[in-house]
């Protein structure tokens, strides 16, 4: 796919799975492509309709969330098109953890007992729910890996004031909260999730994605106490799987390693895995919707001569 010409663009990027057009009024036009990422490498294959289920699943929790904090997103024009308010972005990721699982897990069954500056408790066995959701925040790189940072690295390097930073915690510990709401509706158990916020003037809003199996992990709530008893591996709903297919295949994006080949049918179950997560859910039936370049183009014009 060759990026759109928008009248009034200012700048153009690519990120590893969104295309990102920033225009003269201050609007955003985010475009989701079907594009996968790993282990921050973009897979060689694209996804059918992934770009689709990120950009509708963030809508509708960006729309149920709203009453917590303001957020960027203005209108959803096209299936995997988002337009919103251009921020200032803070260069963090909120990470907020429920449940000791994948980074975490890893750093604590390593034996360390404190990550992000946060202590964690001992006793904990794979996937536990921790006694209240943590903060683990990470760097926000413009290339390579997001590395781990506590809370007082952030303000003391000026990523963050210290009444941001508690306006950002407070914000990130309420939409955690609502999101395990919505996801127990659906019996989900929301795990972990990162979120991203940025500035306009003196106001912070939350941007980018919410509550997506890109920024999020979810596990079955049936059955979960038992196979936490079994020490059996929970059933979860996330892009996990396509992290552990590479592992599988001797590749975690480190010098060297070449990624795996994709075939046509592993391709197609993980677009069928990322349109069981929508509908696990938002709890309605995903009507895919394929539109041509062209088309989602004279949409976007129209929609931002609309704003």
């Amino acid at each position: 796919m060759m990026p759109f010409k928008l009248p009034g663009q200012t700048t153009f990027y690519k990120g590893k799975v969104r295309d990102v057009y920033t225009m003269s009024n201050n609007l955003l036009v985010m475009v989701a492509s079907n594009r996968i990422s790993a282990f921050d490498v973009i897979l060689p294959r694209p996804i059918p309709f992934k770009g689709q289920v990120l950009n509708q699943i963030a809508a509708y929790m960006l729309d149920a969330t709203k009453d917590i904090c303001p957020n960027w997103l203005l209108s959803t024009p096209a299936p995997n098109v988002s337009i919103g308010k251009k921020c200032d972005p803070f260069k963090i990721e909120m990470v907020v953890r429920g449940n000791l699982t994948g980074h975490a897990w890893r750093t604590y069954s390593s034996g360390k007992r404190i990550l992000c500056g946060v202590t964690l408790p001992d006793g904990l066995k794979e996937n536990d729910y921790f006694p209240n959701p943590i903060i683990t925040p990470s760097t926000k790189a413009a290339e390579g890996h997001d590395e781990d940072i506590s809370a007082g690295e952030i303000i003391n390097q000026g990523l963050a004031t210290a009444a941001d930073w508690k306006i950002l915690c407070d914000y990130a510990l309420k939409l955690f909260a609502r999101g395990k709401q919505i996801a127990a509706k659906q019996g989900l158990i929301l795990v972990d999730t990162k979120y991203e916020f940025g500035k306009i003037g003196d106001e912070i809003y939350l941007m980018d994605e919410i509550h997506t199996p890109d920024s999020s992990r979810y596990f079955y709530a049936d059955g979960f106490e038992e196979r936490q008893q079994k020490n059996e591996r929970q059933k979860q709903l996330s892009k996990e799987f396509v992290r552990e297919w590479l592992i599988e295949n001797n590749f975690m994006g480190k010098e060297g390693q070449t990624v795996p080949e994709m075939s046509d049918e592993w391709v197609n179950t993980i677009s069928k895995r990322y349109i069981e997560l929508y509908e696990k859910v938002i709890g309605k039936k995903f009507v895919p919707q394929e539109l041509s370049d062209d088309e989602t183009e004279k949409i976007i014009v129209t929609a931002l001569g609309n704003i």
